[in-house]
Formats: structure tokens, C-alpha cells, sequence
């Protein structure tokens, strides 16, 4: 996208880390030209970590459920701090055992001498204190988490007004220290982390943008380029048919592990942001169609067929991740258009009257953005930015 200095960050990993909290910053940063290395003591490039999805179940206590299985892409123990502009270490248990492991505890020191921007979230924040980086810093983060910032003799602060997870939005940004209670407020922590990057966001115009998703929409395909419009400036909502604003959809995680097909788990709820009856094609430049299993559910109501349609006849941009093809074929919007798809949604592509492109990730022919699935996201977001005018430069 553009970057006039070459960027690069690195994040922190661990078993048991929040499945959000290192899959959106890893994507999204690339999205935008930022070089992102992904390591952990103990463990090689190639090998896995498993994540934990953190959602509320009517329970006390936020539930842990299992989450994908994230792949690392580079060596702990080559690391070299200088090479970096940013460090993000996500939140979960794996906070725990890497506070008290002097390797971890060095790098990040290093990049505080540095003066380079540390995003920690949720629980991370234990690290911050057992470096001694919160003495006198001003810092958030889960509400368990205060008395240990107060402790390490950082200065706690909380958003005021909070109800529901999803009314977390705020990263706080004390020198370079940037803190957040968790993945709801990804939109602020991506936006501040670009800043504090030097990054410039560039807009010919507001831009307003409609994801359109049911229950078991996929995880990432919704999440990571609702966040990073977000992120951009962007309008964005979410909305299905049956469900008013302020109800919640199941999402769905798809994993290979090793299956003929991926296999399938529950994963975050997401938030609907408006009323179907009050959606109109007008308000909005462009339309979204994550995949999952909603688009299976999408196609079945006439409402839905009949949106995608709208934004087609209003040359609206319209954009469609793995399964979401489906629900694109059934519209008609496919006819003639090169598209990316993975193996499970070939044979809609086709007979909705698509060109398949077998060797991209992600193509854009006209207003029309394709991508295989959550694997290709990083290009997703930049092709679809691109087309609404959105750009990122770091200088």
C-alpha cells in the first residue's frame, strides 16, 4: 500500500495466546506493507501455537474456548531489537510463564530503551510490570490486572461507562506504551499503533461500509477487515436479517488440522450494529459478504439476495471472502468477473458465471474484490482499500 520507509514488527507469542489478539495486528499489518515476524521461546518457525478464544457465555467469568492454531514465522532466538519498529504482545495465559522468563524480559526492555511503541492488551500487561516498565506510566488493561499495574507502580485507568465487552473501544497511549483492555477495541489499538509508526492515513472521502453476516460467520473473515476499516476511518456496521442492533452472532473458527476438510468450532460473538429495517443501499459505498456458514444461511432469505443485488445495480463495491462467494453467485454478481475462491466454493463460481483466477489469493476486477479465505486477508484488505480510496503511507 504504499509505505514510503519500510516497516517491520515483531509480536510476542505463547500458547494459549488470544486468537484476535495476534491474528488482527499480524494481518492488518501486513495489509499495509509491514513486515510482522511471529516468535516464542521454545519453539522454531513452522511450528504452532494454540490460541484461546475469550467470550462471554452468561457465566461470572469471560469462558476460554479453543482457537486456531497460529503458525510462527521466525526464530526467538535471532531476534535483534534494532530491527524492529513495534513490538505487540497479546493477551492470554501464556502472560504468566513469560513474565518470569528473562529472554522475553530482555527484549522487551530493550525495545522500551528504544523508545519503540509495546502494544499489550488484556492481560499482557504482566509482562510490562515484570520488566519495570509501569513506574509512573499510565495503563489499562483487564479489571484483575489493576492491582498489579498499582503494584508495579503504574498509574491504573479505566474507560468509563463500559457494560458489555463490546463497549470497549479505548487504547491508552502513555510515551510508548500503548494498553487496551482486549480485542473489542482493535479499531483504536490498530489506529494508534499506525500513529505511533508514523504512519499517514490517506482518504479521498468518508467511506461508510456494510458487512453482511449471520450465525457462524467465520471469525477472521468478519473480525480482521471489520477492525481495520475501522482502523482507517471508516463507517462501519454490521447487520443481518433476523437480528436487531445490539444482538450478538456466533462466529465460527475453520482450522486445518490435517483433516480433508477444516474442521469447525465455535468462536467470538459479534455485535449487530444496525436494524435491517433501517439499512439502505445509499448509506453505504460498499458491502462486505464474510464467509463460514452464514452465506448458506444468507442465500436462503430473499432480503439478503435481494441487498447484494441492490448494491450490484448501484455500482456499490462489493466484496466476498471464501464462502461469501455463494451468497455473491446466488445474487448474480459474479457473471463475467474473474474471481478468487478456494476449492469448496469452485463450482458456485462457475455456475454463477465466474472466471476463476486458481492461482491468486485475492483478485479485484472492477468494483468486485475475491479472496479464497482468512489465509489471503492481508490482500483482501489492501485490494479492498484500494477501491474505496484508503491508503497508508510510513514516512
Amino acid at each position: 500500500m504504499g509505505s514510503v520507509v519500510e516497516k517491520s514488527a515483531l509480536i510476542i507469542c505463547g500458547d494459549y495466546m488470544e486468537d484476535f489478539e495476534v491474528m488482527v495486528p499480524f494481518q492488518v499489518l501486513q495489509a499495509f506493507g509491514v513486515r510482522v515476524d511471529c516468535v516464542s521461546p521454545t519453539k522454531l518457525p513452522g511450528q504452532k501455537c494454540f490460541t484461546a478464544i475469550h467470550v462471554s457465555l452468561g457465566f461470572e467469568h469471560y469462558s476460554e474456548l479453543p482457537g486456531h492454531s497460529f503458525t510462527l514465522n521466525s526464530n526467538f532466538n535471532e531476534v535483534e531489537v534494532g530491527c524492529y519498529d513495534a513490538l505487540v504482545i497479546p493477551g492470554g495465559r501464556f502472560t504468566e510463564l513469560f513474565s518470569v522468563d528473562d529472554r522475553v524480559l530482555s527484549i522487551v526492555k530493550a525495545f522500551a530503551e528504544a523508545g519503540k511503541p509495546i502494544v499489550t492488551t488484556c492481560h499482557s500487561q504482566l509482562i510490562l510490570a515484570a520488566a519495570g516498565l509501569l513506574k509512573g506510566k499510565k495503563c489499562t488493561a483487564f479489571a484483575s490486572m489493576k492491582p498489579v499495574i498499582e503494584l508495579a507502580g503504574g498509574i491504573w485507568w479505566e474507560q468509563p461507562g463500559i457494560t458489555s465487552p463490546f463497549d470497549i473501544t479505548t487504547c491508552l497511549k502513555d510515551g510508548n506504551i500503548l494498553s487496551s483492555i482486549g480485542w473489542p477495541a482493535h479499531a483504536e489499538i490498530l489506529k494508534t499503533l499506525f500513529e505511533s509508526m508514523g504512519a499517514r492515513i490517506h482518504t479521498t472521502k468518508a467511506n461508510s461500509v456494510l458487512f453482511l453476516c449471520g450465525d457462524y460467520v467465520e471469525d477472521y473473515e468478519f473480525n480482521v477487515p471489520f477492525r481495520a476499516l475501522q482502523a482507517l476511518g471508516c463507517k462501519v456496521d454490521a447487520v443481518t436479517p433476523s437480528k436487531k442492533k445490539g444482538e450478538t452472532c456466533v462466529t465460527a473458527i475453520h482450522d486445518d488440522e490435517g483433516a480433508q476438510a477444516f474442521s469447525e468450532k465455535r468462536g467470538h460473538n459479534l455485535v449487530i450494529t444496525a436494524n435491517w429495517s433501517d439499512v439502505s443501499v445509499y448509506d453505504y459505498d460498499c458491502l462486505v459478504v464474510p464467509g463460514g456458514r452464514s452465506p448458506e444461511l444468507l442465500v436462503m432469505n430473499d432480503k439478503a439476495v435481494t441487498l447484494v443485488k441492490e448494491f450490484a445495480e448501484k455500482n456499490r463495491v462489493i466484496a466476498g471472502v471464501g464462502q461469501g462467494q455463494w451468497l455473491l453467485a446466488a445474487a448474480g454478481v459474479l457473471k463475467g468477473k474473474r474471481c478468487a475462491c478456494g476449492d469448496g466454493m469452485k463450482v458456485m463460481v462457475k455456475i454463477g458465471g465466474g472466471e476463476l483466477e486458481e492461482s491468486k489469493g485475492c483478485v479485484s476486477d472492477g468494483k468486485l474484490v475475491t479472496a479464497v479465505g482468512w489465509p489471503a486477508l492481508p490482500s483482501f484488505i489492501s485490494h479492498l482499500s484500494k477501491l474505496l480510496g484508503l491508503s497508508l503511507s510510513f514516512e
